[in-house]
């Protein structure tokens, strides 16, 4: 077996969990998919000094974190999309984010065999979600995104992050209440009653979730042939 053929058996299926969690420090899944890239690159790279006094899992996500921290810097700080939380004084936080983009379900699909295991995933990548996590300062967005979406222990993050486990968990609870603070609350959000509007809505996220114009456009369009019909 060569090194090429060793390095890749053994980092290839971290790949689909890796791009779900540069996407949750990015809030792009374009953006993402270049992090991986550049993640394995660098895993690549170094593989030789690779020792095993981590898992290949933890390694990784210690470089994907890194690389991420990075490209969050550079762009500086982003700010929270509108109608994600409350009135503010602060003009960033009415803008729009044109680069926050749906994680696409067919890069999720097929990542998970359980389904339950899918589902805790998929509710990692919500956009609402998603997007309050870009009003996180950087650190703060990757311990939260390592201890409660990953569940990794703080001590481990703390590593991770060249952190105190004091400091990771000071930094938790404040991302915790800075991630309440934008999220809508759950008493502000609807539940549509009946089964249509609820299998109807299952479509729109399906539709915006994989990226699929075409079933977007024929929805809205069924959508806004049924608000003309004249009533009777």
């Amino acid at each position: 077996m060569t090194v090429s053929e060793d390095f890749t058996g053994l980092t290839g299926r971290f790949r689909g969990e890796l791009l779900a969690h540069c996407y949750r420090m990015l809030g792009s899944a374009e953006e993402a998919e270049d992090l991986v890239q550049e993640t394995y690159l660098r895993a690549w790279r170094s593989y030789d000094g690779f020792e095993g006094r981590a898992s290949m899992r933890t390694w990784l996500y210690r470089i994907a974190t890194n690389v991420c921290l990075t490209a969050v810097e550079r762009r500086g700080r982003r700010p929270l999309p509108s109608g994600l939380g409350g009135p503010s004084q602060d003009p960033e936080t009415s803008l729009e984010a044109p680069w926050l983009q749906p994680f696409p379900g067919a890069l999720l699909a097929g990542e998970y065999g359980d389904p339950a295991a899918a589902a805790v995933s998929r509710a990692g990548i919500r956009l609402a979600f998603v997007a309050a996590l870009q009003y996180l300062p950087a650190r703060q967005r990757a311990v939260l995104i390592l201890r409660d979406v990953l569940e990794w222990p703080a001590a481990e993050v703390a590593d991770l992050l060249g952190m105190t486990t004091t400091a990771v968990s000071s930094g938790l609870r404040r991302a915790r209440a800075r991630l309440a603070e934008a999220l809508p609350a759950e008493d502000e959000v609807a539940v549509p009653a009946g089964p249509a509007q609820r299998e109807l809505i299952d479509r729109f996220a399906a539709a915006i979730g994989n990226a699929d114009a075409s079933v977007l456009a024929g929805l809205l369009r069924a959508d806004v042939t049924r608000e003309g019909r004249p009533r009777a």
